[in-house]
Formats: structure tokens, C-alpha cells, sequence
């Protein structure tokens, strides 16, 4: 790391004190001749046995390590924060909280001494980019009002499915019960009624769950939570801007990571007791 303002015979101290360079003065010598005093502040990644010529050249010319802060797809706001003040090498505190589903997950580029502010700042600027773009390109029809309405039931699908060929047949499944005035039913809303985001509920949900008296429980309400329940990714997005057209109505787990999908509720409850067998170790129904 060489901090801002450090002169030639600074950084060839501090490169002989880490062991990269032999003799700093040697370094001082050929920094003056090739470059002046035009050698760049910040980190570098040096490689093992790198010349001294070598080393002037890359402080000279400002590629410094790229670090990567990857902030995966579903996470509630609060805990996307978490791996911002977690992140190695960024600097200051986080400031204002972004609302529920505002940061968009993904993998960002940042240097030493990078902000968390202005990390924050970028991933809501990232978001407000994503979903203003996908809805420019929206199917026409939609049974969606605003961005916004999209945001909510991405952020939905997002953690109803991590099956990336599944995302469009979900969004087309509660597209489909969103024009018929039927409730969505999705256990992740009821979860986040329980929770707000805050801890993992860490246990299955019961039948008295479902009953919960929240306006984020889909079981209890007609139509779209108040808001996001989490951070929908850009595929997520894309899945409800660009559904699958499909009559079908309903989906459960089928036991490997999957859904099986069904276009009416008699069809549905079979899906639902093959579900439920293989959970408890029975053999299958047909």
C-alpha cells in the first residue's frame, strides 16, 4: 500500500521494508530516471520475483489491485450492509440505510480506502439503472403498475426459486394469479412478515403462520406486499419483466431443489402429497 503523497525515497522504504526490493536506493535511481517523481499512490499485487524495473513501471502506472465485493442475489437489505461493513479495505461507516430491495446483488470493483457510503451509494445507483432499463423492455400487458410493483414480485421470485431456468415459469405462475384476483400464497412473504428482514426465522413455517395478520402475508391479502422482501438480481427482474406464458396456477417444491407446476388445484394436491411423502422418507404417490 502506498499512501497518497508519499514521495520515490518513501515508497523504496517501504518496499524494501515488505521484502520486495533489495536495495530501496537502486529502486530511488531508476523510479528518478524513467519516471520523475511520477509514481502513483495506492494498493498493489507485486509478483513473486518481480524485477526493480518491473516494479517502477507498475507504481508508474497506476494499476492498482482490484479488490471485489460480491453481495449475492435474495439478501435483505440488512443483510447486504453486513458484508459492506464486513469488506476488507473500505473506510468509514454506513450512513443512511437503504429501503428494502434498493441494492442491486452483484459482484463490484473497488479500491484501498474506498468508502462504504459511496459502495452503498453505488449498488442503489446500480439497482435504479437495472429496473429502469428492464422495464423499458417490459412485455406489454403486465399486471404491473410501477417499477416499483416489479421490484416487489422480483423480489419474490427471487426467493421462491434459485433454479435460473424456474424464474420466468414462477413470475408467469403469479402473473397469472395476480390477473384472476387470487391470492399469491408465497411462503418467503410470510417469512418476512415474521422476521422484517432481521434474523433467519430458522424453522419451517406452521399453519399458524400463514394466519399471521401482517400486510406481507400473501396467504392472508389479495395482490402485491407493501414492499420487497428482499434484493431481487437481475435475472429475477428480467423474470417478471419477461414471464413465461403459461396457465398454469400453482407450484410446490418437488424434493430436489425444483418445483413441479400445475394448472389446476386438484393437480396441485397431488403435487403437494408427492411432496410431502418424499420429505417424510414414504415412497412417492403416482
Amino acid at each position: 500500500m502506498i499512501p497518497p503523497g508519499t514521495g520515490v525515497s518513501g515508497i523504496a522504504r517501504r518496499l524494501e521494508q515488505a521484502g520486495v526490493i533489495e536495495r530501496g536506493f537502486v529502486f530511488e535511481m531508476g523510479a528518478r530516471l524513467l519516471h520523475g517523481r511520477s509514481l502513483r499512490a495506492g494498493e498493489y499485487e507485486i509478483p513473486a520475483q518481480a524485477s526493480t524495473h518491473a516494479i517502477v513501471e507498475l507504481l508508474a502506472s497506476g494499476k492498482t489491485y482490484v479488490r471485489r465485493l460480491t453481495v449475492p442475489e435474495g439478501l435483505t437489505t440488512a443483510e447486504a450492509l453486513e458484508i459492506v461493513g464486513a469488506a476488507e479495505a473500505l473506510s468509514g461507516q454506513i450512513g443512511k440505510q437503504p429501503g428494502e430491495g434498493e441494492l442491486l446483488p452483484e459482484t463490484y470493483n473497488y479500491s484501498y480506502g474506498d468508502k462504504r457510503d459511496d459502495m452503498v451509494v453505488r449498488m442503489a445507483a446500480a439497482m435504479q439503472r437495472t429496473l429502469a432499463e428492464l422495464w423499458d423492455r417490459r412485455a406489454p400487458d403486465l399486471p404491473l403498475a410501477t417499477p416499483r410493483e416489479a421490484l416487489i414480485l422480483a423480489s419474490i421470485v427471487e426467493k421462491e426459486t434459485g433454479v435460473e431456468a424456474e424464474r420466468a415459469r414462477v413470475a408467469g405462475v403469479f402473473m397469472n394469479r395476480l390477473r384472476l384476483g387470487m391470492r399469491l400464497e408465497s411462503d418467503p412473504t410470510v417469512v418476512y412478515a415474521l422476521s422484517r428482514g432481521g434474523e433467519p426465522l430458522g424453522r419451517a413455517l406452521t399453519r399458524k403462520d400463514l394466519e399471521t395478520d401482517d400486510p406481507y402475508n400473501t396467504y392472508r391479502n389479495v395482490g402485491l406486499p407493501p414492499g420487497p422482501i428482499a434484493n431481487p438480481g437481475r435475472a429475477a427482474l428480467a423474470a417478471v419483466l419477461a414471464p413465461m406464458s403459461t396457465n398454469e396456477l400453482y407450484f410446490v417444491a418437488d424434493g430436489a431443489g425444483g418445483h413441479r407446476f400445475a394448472r389446476t388445484y386438484a393437480e396441485h394436491l397431488k403435487n403437494v402429497a408427492r411432496y410431502r411423502a418424499l420429505r417424510d422418507g414414504r415412497p412417492a404417490p403416482e
